[in-house]
């Protein structure tokens, strides 16, 4: 591959996992759909679950990074109602 080609973003982890929130939280929402569905057989019901916890243990790693990303960009720009209020008055 030359210098030039641009590299695809790799999309799963070395353990078959998902690295954005939105393949995570489509391949969660797949399984459980399957395991509400009720076709399962108890060992790959017990590993459809433990899969689910993985899928939403990385939804809410995500979630928890873009709140605290938003947190950084609107660092000042948060005020309590109370100061807004009083601001144009003084």
């Amino acid at each position: 591959m030359s210098a030039d080609q641009s590299v695809p973003p790799v999309t799963q982890d070395e353990g078959g996992l998902p690295r954005d929130f939105e393949s995570a939280l489509a391949e969660l929402e797949a399984l459980v759909m399957k395991m509400e569905d009720g076709g399962l057989a108890l060992d790959d019901s017990l590993l459809a679950y433990q899969r689910g916890v993985e899928l939403a243990r990385i939804c809410q790693q995500r979630l928890d990074l873009a709140e605290e990303q938003v947190k950084v960009l609107q660092g000042s720009l948060l005020k309590p109602l109370d100061d807004a209020s009083t601001e144009g008055e003084a």
